[in-house]
């Protein structure tokens, strides 16, 4: 069952980032606010995030307030790319650019693609914390938090509580 659950889930993944190349480019920009807010930024309130969803936005996709003042923010990117379109350096640098406008220390940048090794090793080098996400990692994040997924069925395996029968 175990590897059975495993190869479906592989399989919603790939569906799901299909699903996810087919929107808008606004409507991508308000999943990845939707999935942050799911996963406790903002403390899970939906009011807190908001998508930029427009053009000349300043390299910033979306913002969302960690507390209720607006004191502490994170700040998105969202790159609906192909996959076989990585994310690279200047693209990252563009990010860090917006951040440092903004006076931010916190940014995620989201790809439904890959980033190039010389991003990903770009990002260890600045000033600001930025998490990158890649499509993989977004796909299995939908999942673990329920952005645009429902459980059809569930199952249950019963076994022995040994607990309950401590002679055993």
């Amino acid at each position: 069952m175990a590897k059975s659950h495993r190869e479906i889930e592989a399989l919603l993944r790939n569906d799901l980032l299909e699903a996810v190349l087919s929107v808008s480019p606004a409507r991508f920009e308000q999943l990845i606010v939707d999935l942050l807010v799911a996963m406790g930024y903002g403390g899970g309130d939906p009011a807190m995030g908001k998508s930029i969803g427009k053009s000349g936005d300043g390299g910033i996709d979306g913002v969302i307030n960690e507390d209720a003042l607006g004191l502490d923010a994170v700040y998105v990117q969202a790159k609906r790319y192909d996959p076989s379109n990585k994310v690279g350096r200047p693209d990252i640098q563009k990010f860090v650019g917006s951040l440092t406008g903004e006076s931010a220390t916190k940014g995620v940048f989201v790809t439904t693609s890959a980033f190039s090794r010389e991003a990903r090793d770009y990002i260890s080098r600045v000033q600001q914390r930025i998490v990158l996400i890649d499509g993989e990692l977004l796909a299995k994040l939908m999942i673990q938090h329920g952005v645009g997924v429902r459980a059809r069925a569930k199952y249950v395996v019963h076994s022995i509580d040994e607990d309950y029968f401590p002679e055993r």
